[in-house]
């Protein structure tokens, strides 16, 4: 059995390179991928360059444990750096949103992600790829969300439709 996943994209260091590179390999690994704009936005909570953001959309034969342990071997393969030390800057995050409709909190991975309905940079592109799916949880379309959501960051759209 398949399922879609979501997958939030965000890059500040080199997003030129990185982001592309992170395309690939996740087209490399499942397949046809479908890609929103990118939107670039000031980071929020930290002073740095601006990250490039986007949502990808793929159907995936693998498990939720499976798919993160592959999104977290891509992001290795960018230079992510992780730990008590690294930095704050990213050169690629790659975040889980949505698998399917499972909904889950346990062993680290919260399904749906709290960020869907938080950060305009993940319902905007989610909305642009996604506008009639439903949140697991609030049982809206993406494009509803979207509608009446009231950004608390700059964000424009930089690539893409």
């Amino acid at each position: 059995m398949t399922e879609r996943a979501y997958v939030g994209v965000g890059s500040n260091i080199r997003p030129e390179r990185h982001v592309p590179r992170a395309l690939a390999m996740l087209r490399a690994e499942f397949g046809e991928v479908q890609a929103s704009s990118i939107y670039e936005c000031p980071p929020l909570g930290f002073e740095g360059e601006a990250f490039h953001n986007l949502v990808v959309s793929f159907e995936t034969g693998v498990g939720v444990d499976e798919l993160v342990a592959t999104l977290r071997e891509i992001e290795d393969a960018c230079g992510r750096q992780r730990g008590p030390q690294a930095p704050p800057s990213r050169t690629l995050d790659l975040d889980l949103l949505l698998f399917g409709e499972i909904r889950s909190t346990g062993a680290g991975i919260e399904l749906p992600r709290d960020d869907v309905l938080s950060y305009a940079f993940v319902l905007a592109p989610l909305a642009e790829i996604a506008p009639t799916v439903m949140h697991p949880v609030v049982r809206r379309t993406f494009a509803e969300l979207w509608s009446e959501f009231e950004p608390t960051h700059e964000m424009r759209r930089i690539a893409g439709r």
